[in-house]
């Protein structure tokens, strides 16, 4: 599974079986922890997921900053909730990329501005089965 983490909305994908493919899942509009973490909690069991992958924010120079604390912050309550591997994979110009794929399509803004996390987060999730693919080559 995947994260593309925000403060109001977080979006999440999954993948198939096989780890071939990314499919995104209705985006998550937070509410609090406990009800955060029971959401989390029901996609895991239902898709069976055994590892989360969560877009790690990292400026265009490389340096971490504090969006990026926070994502380290959720990672490890995941870890330590779930018991669950959780790994975390740059993420830059995932929601650029995600809203350049949206403006090309004929998606009325209000539509894009609900599925653009669901999207980052399917654009998060194919990068690290393509990273993890590639690297299992070598």
């Amino acid at each position: 599974m995947a994260i593309d983490f925000g403060a109001r909305k977080i979006g999440l994908a999954v993948t198939d079986e096989l780890g071939l493919t990314a499919q995104g899942l209705a985006t998550y509009y937070r509410s609090n922890k406990k009800t955060d973490f029971d959401h989390f909690r029901r996609v895991i069991k239902q898709y069976g997921v055994t590892e989360i992958v969560m877009g790690l924010p990292l400026r265009m120079s490389g340096v971490e900053g504090i969006q990026a604390e926070k994502v380290q912050a959720f990672a490890e309550e995941l870890r330590h909730r779930f018991k669950l591997p959780v790994q975390l994979f740059d993420e830059r110009l995932t929601s650029v990329e995600a809203n350049r794929l949206l403006r090309e399509t004929e998606m009325s803004t209000r539509r894009r501005g609900e599925v653009v996390d669901q999207l980052a987060a399917v654009l998060i999730l194919q990068a690290f089965l393509e990273f993890r693919k590639s690297s299992q080559r070598e």
